[in-house]
């Protein structure tokens, strides 16, 4: 498809108003604190996936509310520790699919925890964590799982459970807690700038760095006037049957829109953006970068669509992660 959203000096300097919540920091303070209350320590368990030269962990850790989430964790098996490791975060529908499809971490040498997506998974990846706290009228997806409120909202489960992936990933053995990145792309890009502000608010060690590819959930009142793509589809059609409840659905929204992290977030961090994206447009992976209060660079395809760059990205991203753990 051709180039659709504004042209590419414009996106550099789109920089749109916020729509903030009043307490978004308290709401947020609060949600994070109460779940660090109830986390067990998290248990690492290693299974034999026939990769002889990595270890392979089946995790298990405390996420939102005290809820067990699970993941995976692979390591390189004969680098000396303490490692740098890097946290990653799905993209919408998948779960953390199957060990062989994360090796390329641990083959650059740093331990890789992939978190598991709650109540996800019936995607593009496999899950294995259910959502407990699921509730209320919703149109299919995630988009409107619980809109009805802020505590209700599927997405303040997730990116708390995003936080705490952190968390535990900083107490594993052999991993150094003060070298960790962040990771994702699509909705995992979104998980990843919003754990890029949450983190160091309640994390006595921040992430050393944010790699943040094409942001779901950011600026989410024009990705759904320019797109009719899924999964910002799903809010239209919603809004279809449930006429004149935009305002109180975009209220709930404000506390999960990337935008409003991303003034918040500090960490050095790597963006990538496909100027053909109809997921995730432009303009609204520009809002979020030219709103991000921290050392930030962007990647950009002109001819790419949402695959977020693909393999070329994926090659970034290691030189990224070796920049600021220093190796």
């Amino acid at each position: 498809m051709p180039q659709f959203d504004l042209p590419l000096e414009q996106l550099e300097a789109y920089r749109p108003e916020r729509h903030e919540p009043a307490d978004f920091d308290d709401f947020w303070a609060q949600t994070l604190t109460a779940s660090l209350g109830r986390a067990d320590a998290p248990r690492f368990v290693e299974v034999d996936a026939d990769y002889r030269e990595l270890v392979t962990e089946d995790v298990t850790f405390s996420g939102f509310d005290g809820h067990p989430i699970k993941g995976w964790m692979l390591r390189p098996r004969h680098a000396d520790g303490p490692l740098p490791a890097v946290v990653s975060y799905i993209g919408y529908g998948g779960g953390r699919g199957l060990i062989g499809e994360w090796t390329a971490l641990p083959a650059a040498g740093f331990a890789h925890f992939v978190m598991d997506s709650r109540g996800q998974g019936s995607g593009h990846r496999t899950g294995d964590t259910p959502d407990p706290g699921v509730s209320g009228p919703h149109l299919g997806g995630f988009m409107t799982l619980g809109i009805e409120s802020p505590e209700s909202y599927y997405y303040r489960r997730l990116f708390t459970d995003a936080v705490l992936a952190v968390h535990a990933a900083q107490q594993h053995p052999t991993v150094d807690a003060q070298r960790i990145v962040i990771s994702g792309g699509s909705q995992g890009g979104g998980i990843s700038l919003a754990t890029a502000a949450l983190a160091p608010t309640v994390l006595d060690v921040p992430p050393a760095g944010a790699i943040i590819d094409v942001p779901f959930l950011s600026h989410m009142r024009r990705a759904t006037a320019l797109v009719d793509t899924a999964p910002y589809s799903e809010l239209v059609r919603y809004f279809r049957t449930r006429r004149h409840s935009e305002q109180a659905a975009f209220a709930v929204l404000d506390y999960v829109d990337g935008v409003n992290f991303a003034a918040r977030a500090t960490l050095p961090a790597l963006f990538s953006v496909g100027l053909l994206d109809d997921v995730c447009p432009p303009s609204t992976v520009y809002a979020a970068y030219n709103h991000y209060a921290g050392p930030k660079r962007m990647n950009v395809y002109p001819y790419n669509g949402h695959e977020q760059g693909g393999p070329v990205q994926e090659a970034e991203h290691v030189r990224f992660a070796r920049e600021v753990v220093g190796v």
